[in-house]
């Protein structure tokens, strides 16, 4: 949508008002006993109280009506979303899916809500500590309905058509190639323009930050400028028919009505937001000598655990960017890894596997499954002339990557029919090469 207009920063102490209600926001104060405009004030606390400054995450808003005028919640069917880690077997092979179906606007109207899928997780909302990986398809706009979730935060990674996403603090348009992050408990309504397609990393119990950047210094990566908040925006809006608040609440959906839009917040202020990025603004850090570096070099986003150095979730890319590393086998190397790891591919053809893994594809290499480049692959890059190349041009995969060992759901393995059960045979052609007779070549 053009026009819109945007704050910048990450995790940022920032304010709002809709130029609508100039001095909506209480001047030296939170709370005063009567607001500006007769509005109410409501605080979103993403944090404990007493978290540590440096975590502590909450926004104050200042709307026409608050959000605890609403009928009571009823359980309502979840579809394909689910947290129940248990519905099959594990399955510890190697995974991949064909691109994930869209449903025809002409069969049937299936929006945001109606069109998330859960491929795989694990852990528990309750406890406050797990991961959730949802596709969503979907072809119409959301309508006097809007979604919170209760369980965690959203990642959301467009991959085909971009979305207009309306929060109670203001809208967002998100295309592909871009991601947005809406955090826990924050209400929101998703407008698309046709069929739409994107993946979704849910994580419980804490929220996405900026990587840490050791010696790598002061800039690079993501920079925090680049990540953009949204500006207040307000409808006062009676909806005679009833307005719908989709609750995600321990893993199921709930529903309420109430009589008016819930996107009626005038003002705001805090460091508690949704926020976009744009992909193409990562600082790519690379090997400029020899071998091949670590993934975790392209992390855009980081859920921290508990124990130092192991997310939750990592929210990792593979961009654009220049291959000059000399006597190395410059793909992605062969791996077992203690992570689990979910690919997705917004477009282009990613470098170690440049058939079979299609855009709005995914998979799944869970922990300590061998992976890596194909026979082909493997046979090209072992001959090829290195010399200066840009690698992943016109492409853009990424990687969730986790210490939990996720299951798969039975959505996933069985009812979206999209699971690609040749994908072993792409290693099947790898051939010894091994010479007991080898001897090093003389300087």
């Amino acid at each position: 949508m053009a026009g819109l207009k945007y704050l910048s920063g990450f995790g940022n102490e920032l304010s709002s008002e809709d130029p609508r209600c100039p001095g909506a926001l209480p001047e030296g104060q939170n709370s005063p006993q009567v607001c500006p405009y007769g509005l109410y004030a409501e605080q979103l606390s993403g944090s404990a109280f007493t978290c540590p400054r440096p975590a502590n995450k909450r926004s104050w808003f200042y709307r026409i009506l608050p959000s605890v005028k609403h009928k009571p919640f009823t359980a309502v069917p979840s579809g394909n979303l689910t947290e129940n880690w248990n519905e099959v077997e594990p399955d510890p092979n190697q995974l991949r899916w064909l691109p994930f179906t869209i449903p025809k606007s002409t069969e049937k109207k299936v929006d945001f809500v109606a069109g998330l899928h859960t491929v795989c997780g694990a852990g528990d909302a309750k406890s406050r500590n797990g991961i959730g990986i949802h596709m969503y398809t979907c072809n119409t706009s959301m309508v006097d309905r809007c979604f919170n979730n209760s369980d965690g935060d959203f990642l959301i990674v467009p991959q085909q058509g971009e979305i207009l996403i309306t929060t109670e603090f203001g809208k967002m348009m998100v295309e592909p190639n871009e991601i947005c992050v809406i955090q826990q408990g924050m209400r929101f309504s998703v407008d698309v323009f046709g069929e739409t397609r994107g993946y979704i990393l849910e994580v419980y119990g804490a929220h996405f930050e900026l990587p840490d950047l050791g010696p790598i210094g002061a800039n690079g990566l993501a920079n925090p400028r680049d990540f953009l908040c949204p500006v207040a925006w307000y409808e006062d809006r009676k909806v005679a028919t009833g307005y719908t608040v989709i609750n995600k609440y321990q893993g199921k959906l709930f529903a309420c009505q109430q009589d008016f839009s819930p996107f009626n917040v005038v003002a705001w202020h805090g460091n508690y937001t949704p926020y976009k990025y744009n992909l193409k603004n990562f600082m790519v850090i690379n090997c400029v000598a020899f071998d091949h570096a670590d993934p975790s070099i392209f992390t855009v986003l980081t859920a921290k655990s508990t124990r130092p150095g192991v997310a939750i979730a990592d929210f990792v890319i593979f961009p654009p960017r220049w291959g000059v590393a000399d006597h190395t086998f410059r793909p992605p190397y062969y791996h077992r890894n203690c992570m689990s790891e979910f690919m997705g591919l917004i477009h282009g053809h990613y470098e170690a596997k440049e058939e079979g893994f299609q855009p709005g594809g995914a998979s799944l290499h869970s922990m300590m499954t061998p992976h890596g480049p194909d026979a082909e692959c493997f046979e090209k890059n072992s001959t090829a002339e290195l010399k200066p190349e840009r690698v992943a041009e016109g492409t853009m995969a990424f990687m969730f990557e986790s210490s939990f060992s996720m299951a798969v759901t039975k959505w996933g393995l069985q009812t979206c029919q999209r699971l690609d059960k040749s994908y072993y045979q792409c290693w099947e052609p790898l051939r010894s090469h091994f010479n007991p007779n080898w001897k090093p070549s003389k300087p």
